[in-house]
C-alpha cells in the first residue's frame, strides 16, 4: 500500500521524526540514505514480517513530498500506523493540531 503527504516541514525533520516514531511500533531500521529510510519488522495481528520504505523529496520549492509504501496487504496495522506518523508531521507545521484519533 501506498501513502503519500505534503508537509512544509524540512526533509531532515521528517526524517528525524521517523526515526523516532517506526522504533516504537516495533520496526527496525534496514537503511538510513540522505532522502530516504526503510523499516522492517513484525506489526499487527497475525504477525508478519512487513517492510515499509520512506522517501521525502522538495517539490514545487516550498513543499516536502513524503512517500510510505509498506508490503502489507490491505489496510493494516502499518498502514494505519503510516497515518499516525503524517499526523505528528502535520502536528508539527501546525502546533494547534488537535489529535482527534478515531482508531
Amino acid at each position: 500500500m501506498k501513502h503519500f503527504y505534503r508537509t512544509h516541514a524540512l526533509p531532515d525533520v521528517i526524517l528525524s521524526e521517523a526515526d523516532a516514531f517506526f522504533p516504537t511500533i516495533g520496526m527496525k531500521q534496514m537503511s538510513a540514505l540522505s532522502r530516504a529510510r526503510t523499516y522492517e519488522g513484525v506489526v499487527g495481528e497475525p504477525e508478519e514480517r512487513v517492510t515499509l520504505s520512506l522517501t521525502v523529496k522538495m517539490e514545487g520549492g516550498h513543499y516536502t513530498f513524503v512517500e510510505a509504501s509498506s508490503t502489507a496487504a490491505g489496510e493494516s496495522r502499518l498502514d494505519r500506523n503510516i497515518k499516525k506518523f503524517f499526523v505528528r508531521i502535520h502536528k508539527h507545521d501546525d502546533a494547534r493540531h488537535a489529535t482527534n484519533a478515531a482508531f
